[in-house]
């Protein structure tokens, strides 16, 4: 069952959750659940939206490219371990996280990214728009903490790739019960 709510209620707890990592899923041909710990929820133009970031070279990036569109899988009762490892560290490309993580997941409303029962609350999205990053407009210490050019690409975390940021129209909301 899923029980529809206001996403505006549910702000404060998705920008808590947010830093500690919740999950940006994508079905380009296979499913893949990313955790990220970067994105904005507000309004642009006149549309309830969520902004997500995802590095150059992640398998994600190829998927809402393909795609368009993606689901967000907020905890609400913490992150489980073994899901935030999995979906952390290893590559779609290179496994079956639904496997590997132990996820189960939630048939979609409105796209067709599924939602994931672990990670109950639920917030559907359609791609408005893309922008990579210029590394050259953000500030010199950021830009070297965030985006070392020594680090390559692969890495899971800070490397040298920038990110592309996906402006999501939230087309539902949710919580998998």
């Amino acid at each position: 069952m899923k029980e529809r709510i206001d996403i505006t209620d549910y702000a404060s707890l998705i920008t808590k959750a947010l830093p500690k990592g919740i999950l940006l899923n994508t079905n380009g041909g296979k499913f893949n659940a990313m955790v990220i710990g970067w994105g904005h929820i507000g309004t642009l133009w006149s549309l309830p939206t969520f902004h997500v970031y995802v590095r150059q070279g992640r398998y994600t990036k190829g998927q809402l490219d393909k795609t368009g569109e993606f689901t967000l899988s907020i905890p609400i009762e913490g992150i489980v371990p073994a899901i935030a490892k999995v979906c952390g560290s290893q590559s779609g490309h290179n496994i079956d996280k639904v496997k590997e993580a132990g996820l189960t997941l939630e048939e979609p409303e409105k796209n067709h990214t599924p939602g994931i029962r672990e990670y109950p609350l639920t917030i559907e999205c359609k791609v408005l728009y893309a922008q990579d990053q210029d590394l050259s407009r953000i500030p010199k210490e950021i830009c070297e903490r965030m985006y070392p050019q020594d680090v390559p690409g692969t890495n899971p975390m800070a490397n040298r790739d920038c990110h592309t940021m996906y402006v999501g129209q939230i087309l539902d909301a949710y919580i998998i019960r």
